[in-house]
């Protein structure tokens, strides 16, 4: 992702890149007009302590926008995460922390603690199309991202069974277009740091 943020940005004289830990930014307080997490919030190890972090480098009135999953069988990847965990025993605590931030409740509690205001929590579904299941399922069978390294690690047996629960699990005829869709819900949410 880097990589490819370098590529597309590089040129810009206001851009710059860092790789940092969320829970402990190495930047000045007050540094930010805003601070987007898109789609990992869920995955953080302290996510209050993120938010905090969020909080403390955006500049009053800064925004803060962020997006997490809800449910396996309503995200993009769950499934696959799910099927792989019941032959990866050591992914499933990951697994459930995952999906442990899965609903507006639960993301406006952490977004208060951490003492945003103005806060808004939308839900909002989405349909992803791909031209069929093997073009949705291609990047695990090239172990792309940690879940797709833990899928080609398996046995044969092991991911041809995944592979085959995951796509009874989903969509089992093309859409009359002939695409593979997947519905997905997504919670984003929004809030504003309030002047000291």
């Amino acid at each position: 992702m880097l990589k490819q943020a370098r590529g597309r940005l590089s040129g810009r004289s206001n851009v710059s890149f860092a790789v940092e830990r969320a829970g402990s930014l190495c930047f000045p307080d007050t540094s930010f007009d805003a601070v987007l997490c898109s789609m990992a919030l869920m995955i953080f190890p302290d996510r209050a302590r993120a938010l905090a972090e969020f909080h403390r480098v955006l500049r009053a009135d800064g925004r803060l926008a962020v997006s997490i999953n809800t449910k396996p069988h309503r995200s993009l990847t769950g499934r696959v995460r799910v099927a792989v965990a019941r032959h990866v025993p050591s992914m499933a605590a990951a697994l459930t922390h995952h999906y442990s931030l899965s609903d507006a409740a639960g993301l406006r509690g952490l977004l208060d603690g951490a003492g945003f205001r103005d806060v808004e929590i939308v839900l909002e579904s989405r349909s992803f199309s791909f031209q069929s299941f093997d073009a949705y399922f291609e990047p695990f069978e090239h172990g792309g991202g940690p879940w797709g390294a833990e899928y080609v690690a398996l046995p044969f047996e092991a991911r041809r069974t995944v592979r085959d629960e995951v796509r009874r699990g989903l969509e089992p005829e093309p859409a009359p277009d002939g695409t593979f869709r997947i519905e997905v819900d997504i919670i984003f949410g929004v809030g504003v740091k309030g002047r000291a």
